[in-house]
């Protein structure tokens, strides 16, 4: 991936009411479109009595499936500012589902806009996002004498301990960026004089707090 890639925290629902209309925003992750369209068809019948069940959802790193649907209202007022909020937030495989129940006054097109887009987007600043980074698992084998030191490395530079083998070596297996790997050998191999011996281990992803300040 060329650029940061961002989704929501979990799942999360957030309601306000508008006028007297209740709107209900809910945002899942997805994995494909049959799972975007399950969520859609759980939450309508989760609310039967609801009037819109207006959503948009955004798919794949590049965002290569983008769906919406006004489900009822006038055109371009619902699923059109919901996929905007999704746009402007950068997240991806994420479905937003905005239900509203009607509460006897119209807002008109801008007041549907505005509820449309600030629902789902108070929905998200709710959650909280978070940036999935490409990590590399790094087995370091060392003396017992140096455990220590390698510790206190770790910890001043936030670096997670997976796993810890006691053996003739110590072995600590880290998580650490693929970005920041070549950086992290360096700075241990010369902490520990050259006292030490690293193995690749493959690939995973983590997911980092985004801060919203």
């Amino acid at each position: 991936m060329t650029k940061p890639y961002y989704t929501i925290t979990q799942d999360t629902v957030f309601e306000q009411t508008i006028k007297k209309s209740r709107f209900i925003a809910h945002l899942y992750r997805i994995t494909s479109e049959d799972d975007a369209q399950a969520k859609i068809a759980a939450v309508r019948a989760a609310n039967p009595k609801a009037n819109h069940n207006c959503f948009a959802y955004m798919l794949g790193d590049d965002d290569h499936i983008q769906r919406m649907s006004d489900d009822g209202e006038p055109s371009g007022t619902a699923g059109s500012p919901i996929l905007e909020v999704l746009k402007a937030n950068d997240v991806h495989d994420v479905l937003a589902v905005v239900t509203r129940y009607f509460g006897g006054i119209k807002l008109g097109a801008g007041g549907l806009i505005r509820a449309y887009n600030g629902t789902p987007a108070a929905a998200i600043e709710a959650c909280g996002k978070v940036e999935r980074v490409l990590q590399m698992r790094l087995a370091i084998a060392l003396d017992y004498r140096n455990v220590d030191a390698l510790n206190y490395y770790l910890q001043q530079n936030q670096l997670v301990i997976l796993n810890t083998d006691y053996g003739v070596q110590v072995t600590q297996t880290i998580a650490v960026s693929a970005a920041e790997l070549a950086a992290v050998q360096t700075a241990i191999t010369n902490l520990l004089s050259g006292q030490v011996t690293f193995t690749e281990q493959g690939e995973q992803f983590a997911e980092v707090p985004v801060s919203q300040d």
